[in-house]
């Protein structure tokens, strides 16, 4: 007769065993949840239960650094997210409840864990598969997953990407953000308030008036040719205008545009203004001023032709 028929029956034992330690390890770490409101607060010992080599759970870990002397300003951050998601996973059915487990290891209560890993930084999150059981990857790995906060330290993409490892996605809603709702209310009942006082002004013809003249003598300027090309507002001598045609400054806009603008308004009056007076006085001294308005600020411009190209033949007064 083989001894080794007999071998399973020597082994029974220490099965037995086994499954029953590994049992009253679930009940521990379920009691932990229970009384962290879904979260176990880790020290060396118990994270050490939590990844027991012969699991047959999974575990969601935060390695972060709280205290205050660590000066961890991304801890502090991201740990009311990490909470948030622990909290919604407790409100999920038992049965699903008790096969995955959220846990936080600080570094002051479990420096020789993060000793033994290899962290030198914080906050992490490493997923745990289960190692044996119903749930255990497909793949047999059993070694712990990074979640790399490519999204952030906020609480929907984490419960999104923890989702894939728990046996049911994480019930997690959003709390809803008041501030952003009192915000957009107080945004709107301003604009509403503004419209009401200023709708007189916007419905006038006046104010669109002006808006397209302006428009139309920045863009005579020139404002469209320096942006697209890129030009400083002066140049590097302090200079406002720049040689040649091909060349311009952000300063010439606003003095050519200033320009056009003037004798625009030196027309207007003469043509609209001027011949409605009813002083024949005052009716000839106005001629007489808007056109050497019309004559001194013509020569402006031709000075500045002759400026930008020095073999423009013609000038005026100037």
């Amino acid at each position: 007769m083989k001894w080794s028929a007999f071998l399973p029956l020597f082994l029974l034992p220490a099965a037995f065993a086994a499954t029953k330690d590994k049992d009253a390890v679930r009940e521990q770490l379920i009691d932990l949840a229970a009384k962290g409101n879904g979260l176990i607060k880790l020290d060396s010992k118990t994270f050490d239960l939590l990844t027991l080599p012969s699991r047959d759970w999974s575990a969601s870990i935060q390695f972060t650094a709280l205290d205050r002397r660590r000066r961890c300003a991304p801890c502090k951050e991201f740990d009311p997210s990490w909470n948030a998601v622990a909290k919604a996973w407790s409100t999920a059915p038992k049965e699903h409840r008790d096969t995955h487990f959220f846990g936080t290891l600080d570094f002051d209560e479990g420096q020789t864990v993060f000793q033994k890993l290899g962290l030198a930084s914080a906050p992490l999150v490493y997923v745990y598969p289960a190692a044996e059981g119903p749930r255990q990857l497909p793949n047999g790995k059993t070694a712990p997953s990074k979640y790399d906060f490519s999204n952030g330290f906020e609480a929907e993409p984490l419960a999104n990407h923890l989702s894939s490892h728990t046996p049911i996605p994480i019930p997690y809603r959003a709390p809803i953000d008041w501030a952003r709702w009192a915000t957009f209310i107080s945004g709107i009942l301003s604009l509403v308030l503004t419209l009401r006082f200023i709708s007189p002004i916007l419905q006038s013809r006046w104010t669109w008036a002006a808006i397209t003249v302006l428009t139309s003598l920045t863009m005579t300027g020139g404002f469209m040719f320096t942006r697209i090309r890129g030009t400083p507002y002066t140049g590097p001598d302090g200079s406002w205008i720049a040689g040649g045609y091909q060349n311009q400054y952000g300063q010439e806009v606003q003095v050519v545009a200033l320009i056009y603008g003037t004798l625009s308004f030196a027309f207007l009056m003469l043509t609209v203004i001027v011949p409605y007076q009813s002083s024949a006085s005052r009716q000839r001294m106005q001629v007489y001023l808007w056109s050497a308005v019309i004559m001194l600020i013509y020569s402006v411009l031709v000075t500045i032709f002759r400026l930008k190209n020095r073999g423009y033949p013609f000038k005026l007064l100037l």
